[in-house]
């Protein structure tokens, strides 16, 4: 078993139990409470869990609630809006995209309107911004509805993403970590997002000021992995040097 596959596991047996001891760890995962240890440091230093004496428990921040999609696309509506037209202006017409889920992502998608592009998208606010332009050619990936944010997740999701071969995908996040880490709150998300990372040649990452920081226990990939970042001005500069470092384009909007 790869340490990334053990690690998901813990997370999600912590999940299921609230805590759990190194011992019980090891032996549910059947290796050394030293290699259980070594994975607590790490995924306590991504912020996927809280590290107790003998053992974890979840992270704190797992357990707030999630807001609904229309609260969320209240939020910092400004910055939202300036980094979706920054966004939307890297698309090239005939350019396949695929638009992760968010408020951010919508906004991407009114300014694809009227353009010869194909959206592939898990998205639900994406089909109602979309669904009656005839020049976009419009995707809606399967998956189990997530109503209270307008989403598909699941394993339907991640299989037909499998089948996908893009231009550029729109990554969005609940927050981006001094460290570089890309996060999200919602475990059942982050599945879906990690398999858009390999449907597409080009990641871009939307982010506004507010996720710098911003949240998440859950992390998603590294700056690294990341083509592109389209941000506001206020983002937090000491991050935006470790995207620069790892390769990756900056863009204020």
């Amino acid at each position: 078993m790869t340490s990334s596959k053990r690690r998901a596991q813990i997370v999600s047996s912590l999940r299921t139990k609230g805590a759990a001891s190194v011992r019980e760890l090891a032996e549910t995962l059947q290796v050394s409470e030293s290699t259980i240890r070594r994975d607590l440091d790490e995924l306590d230093r991504n912020g996927e869990l809280q590290r107790t004496y003998g053992g974890a428990a979840l992270s704190p921040r797992s357990a707030v609630p999630e807001i609904s999609f229309a609260a969320s696309a209240e939020h910092d509506s400004a910055e939202k809006a300036a980094v979706a037209e920054r966004a939307a202006a890297l698309v090239e017409d005939e350019m396949v995209v695929v638009l992760d889920i968010g408020t951010s992502t919508r906004l991407i998608a009114r300014h694809l309107r009227g353009r010869p592009v194909t959206v592939i998208t898990n998205n639900l606010a994406v089909l109602d911004e979309l669904r009656d332009d005839e020049a976009v050619r419009l995707c809606l990936l399967g998956g189990v509805v997530r109503r209270n944010y307008l989403s598909l997740v699941g394993s339907l999701t991640s299989t037909a993403l499998r089948q996908v071969r893009a231009d550029l995908v729109f990554l969005s996040c609940t927050g981006v970590r001094p460290d570089g880490h890309v996060m999200d709150d919602m475990e059942v998300e982050t599945p879906v997002k990690q398999a858009m990372l390999e449907s597409a040649d080009r990641v871009v990452l939307v982010a506004s000021e507010a996720k710098f920081p911003g949240t998440g226990s859950l992390r998603v990939c590294s700056l690294a992995r990341v083509d592109a970042l389209v941000t506001t001005a206020g983002a937090d500069p000491r991050t935006l040097d470790v995207c620069r470092q790892a390769g990756g384009k900056v863009y204020i909007a």
